[in-house]
């Protein structure tokens, strides 16, 4: 079976075993979304953060710098880092916004390059 870029998600290391993740995912947990902003915010719906609060996603994911990663899932029921998603999204010729700009920066896939 091909590889594919299901959607984009967020790996939060909170070094525990949780049911249901990847199966490349030993501990921590995985959120997934459209896209990452979607993902920010329920990981801070999970840790329990006010939305109201002035509060960039940014800073959050800044706060959370060391345990939280962004990624993709694959059909394949793996999360896989940006840059490794972008040699499975190009090889799958999912690439439609932007490719010539990600192709100049280091080669890493972002949501918004995906229908």
């Amino acid at each position: 079976m091909k590889e594919y870029i299901l959607c984009a998600a967020i790996y939060y290391s909170d070094g525990e075993t949780h049911q249901g993740q990847p199966d490349n995912i030993e501990t921590g947990f995985v959120v997934a979304g459209r896209r990452h902003s979607d993902c920010y915010c329920t990981v801070m719906a999970i840790v329990g953060l006010d939305k109201t609060i002035e509060m960039r996603l940014h800073n959050v994911a800044c706060q959370m710098d060391r345990k939280m990663h962004q990624g993709f899932i694959t059909t394949l029921n793996r999360y896989v880092g940006r840059a490794e998603a972008y040699q499975i999204a190009k090889a799958a010729d999912q690439i439609k916004f932007g490719g010539e700009a990600t192709d100049k920066d280091n080669q890493i896939l972002i949501s918004e390059n995906l229908y």
